[in-house]
């Protein structure tokens, strides 16, 4: 494995960079693994901090794999901020040896366990998409600013502060997702996408989620999964199915054709940011916006 034959070399290097970063810089460094995490890490450390995403729009986490520069990003990095939950599976290793000689945080170690979707009875693994519940994403939040206070007390009342303003935020967004949800009539209330990311936001604000492929995009699907998902729609009578911009549009591709060939024909509802925001400086660019532009995509196209 070419991760193996760099850890060593890995190990050697972060505890001579760090210092020699924070005497250059004399700001902290921060890397975040996905957009959402680097988003809600420059809310909370505001001006204080330089917080580097190392996954860009469109990229899939549960497909990533780090590069070269991503470990140069890694290895010079203060506090390194992810998910957690498997989402960046291909990267395990990698932050589990980085987490032994620098702070490493993982958002979802700050929610309970009764809180998590399992992926299946059956099995132990937790659903890591906890994004998609407003309220949920507040704990995680919260969780990582107190991390984040422990890393540096000195910033305490600035970090505080911040996350307060966020809370508050975030508290809105929470709300008006709920109000928005229930402008689509409760039968319509189903949404079909490629992979299984929107669990958290179904259970949170009322919908019905199906999608062809399972919480990982790793997850293979078949004929068959493809002919029940065409069954179910045209059963159902569903207005819209959704493709998401991290995620392949084969698979959702074939769940139109299938319905086009029973003769129910089924729109697509539009581009829904599942695994990864939009560009930079753009409303889906940040977290709140990104989550706004979904809402108003499903409701738009299933009321």
């Amino acid at each position: 494995m070419a991760y193996r034959i760099i850890f060593p070399f890995l190990l050697l290097v972060v505890g001579c960079s760090v210092d020699e970063n924070n005497e250059n810089e004399g700001k902290l460094s921060v890397v975040a693994t996905t957009g959402m995490i680097a988003d809600v890490t420059k809310r909370i450390v505001g001006d204080s901090a330089q917080v580097i995403a190392l996954m860009g729009p469109g990229v899939d986490p549960h497909l990533y794999k780090a590069t070269q520069g991503d470990l140069k990003k890694l290895t010079d990095a203060d506090i390194i901020v992810y998910n957690g939950l498997y989402l960046e599976g291909k990267m395990s290793e990698i932050l589990e040896k980085l987490a032994r000689v620098k702070p490493v945080i993982a958002m979802a170690d700050g929610l309970e366990v009764s809180s998590l979707r399992t992926t299946s009875p059956s099995k132990k693994g937790y659903d890591p998409h906890v994004w998609f519940d407003v309220a949920l994403w507040q704990k995680a939040a919260q969780y990582l600013a107190r991390e984040l206070v422990k890393n540096r007390p000195e910033a305490k009342s600035y970090f505080n502060n911040n996350m307060r303003d966020y809370d508050n935020e975030l508290d809105t967004l929470h709300t008006w997702v709920a109000r928005k949800v229930a402008e689509i009539p409760e039968p319509k209330r189903v949404l079909i996408t490629a992979h299984d990311a929107f669990g958290y936001f179904g259970d949170a604000y009322g919908l019905e989620v199906k999608a062809l492929q399972g919480i990982s995009t790793l997850s293979e699907y078949g004929l068959r999964d493809v002919s029940n998902l065409v069954d179910f729609i045209v059963t159902r009578r569903i207005k819209a199915v959704f493709i998401e911009t991290s995620v392949s549009e084969k698979a959702i591709n074939a769940v139109l054709e299938g319905c086009r060939q029973k003769g129910f024909d089924v729109s697509l509802g539009g581009n829904l940011f599942s695994d990864a925001m939009g560009a930079e400086n753009t409303l889906e660019g940040t977290y709140v916006g990104m989550v706004r532009s979904n809402v108003l995509t499903i409701v738009n196209a299933l009321k």
